[in-house]
């Protein structure tokens, strides 16, 4: 192989590692939606990986044996889907930028509201009934509040009150804080104070199965697990999407630069 597809070999096989963490970053996220009975945009990463790492792959294979029609494949199908992932980027910021949460007086933990969330998330768990009844019958049989029940065994209110509550476990297992309900245990409240402070008060039940799935800070909770996932996946993919585009631009140099080559050898005689 010439010097220039040296390089260019090399440096597909180094997009193609970057692949990888997109494609975790992907089945990561849609892993930890299914234990939270979420179906929020699960696999295009995922699938948006897969592609890169086939993108990479030809371009490897037409750097190595010199098949120049593959390279300009990887070239054309590389550009366009570093767009797609910096669009899918700047789309997950967006829309994860606002959070519902906001503190609670003398609690460790957070309680949860629909208004800090984008439209698009609200949208989400509010446009369509019949996909918030999939949710909440999943929830009611996942180990989100049984864990928390079993957790809270032997815990006094104020013990309750200063430990650390994921927010789907504050939004779905327990009433809202407003409400002065009366601990019992984590998923057991009585005789609240100010059953009309908020519309959730009143679809509170100390029934395992229902519990807080109807209440708007459920919702909330749910929300606010997707957009710590999007957060955490959007770190990789940030990095991923740096590293692409620095080895694209440094492979365009390269490709041009074998072609120079190829021209070079052709003509000089």
């Amino acid at each position: 192989m010439a010097v220039s597809n040296n390089i260019t070999a090399c440096i597909t096989l180094m997009a193609l590692i970057c692949a990888v963490p997109v494609i975790a970053s992907g089945i990561w996220f849609a892993s930890a939606q299914g234990e939270e009975c979420a179906r929020l945009a699960r696999w295009p990463v995922a699938i948006l990986g897969g592609l890169l790492l086939l993108a990479a792959l030809a371009g490897f294979v037409g750097a190595y044996w010199n098949r120049r029609r593959l390279l300009a494949f990887y070239l054309f199908a590389m550009a366009a889907l570093i767009v797609l992932l910096i669009v899918l980027l700047v789309f997950a910021f967006a829309v994860t930028r606002g959070s519902g949460s906001y503190p609670v007086l003398g609690r460790a933990y957070d309680d949860y509201h629909l208004d800090g969330f984008s439209m698009w998330l609200r949208g989400y768990v509010s446009d369509d009934p019949g996909r918030w009844e999939k949710i909440k019958a999943c929830l009611a049989v996942s180990n989100t509040c049984k864990k928390l029940a079993l957790r809270g065994t032997g815990l006094t209110a104020d013990m309750f009150y200063q430990s650390h509550l994921s927010p789907l476990q504050s939004g779905c297992c327990k009433p809202p804080s407003v409400c002065g309900f009366n601990y019992v245990s984590p998923t057991v409240w009585t005789n609240p104070s100010h059953p009309a402070a908020d519309p959730d008060c009143g679809l509170w039940s100390n029934n395992p199965g229902q519990l807080c799935y109807e209440c708007e800070s459920c919702k909330a909770g749910l929300l606010e697990a997707l957009r710590d996932q999007w957060h955490k996946a959007n770190i990789a993919l940030v990095v991923a999407t740096v590293a692409l585009v620095f080895l694209y631009l440094v492979g365009c140099s390269a490709y041009k630069n074998a072609q120079a080559e190829s021209l070079f050898r052709r003509y000089k005689w």
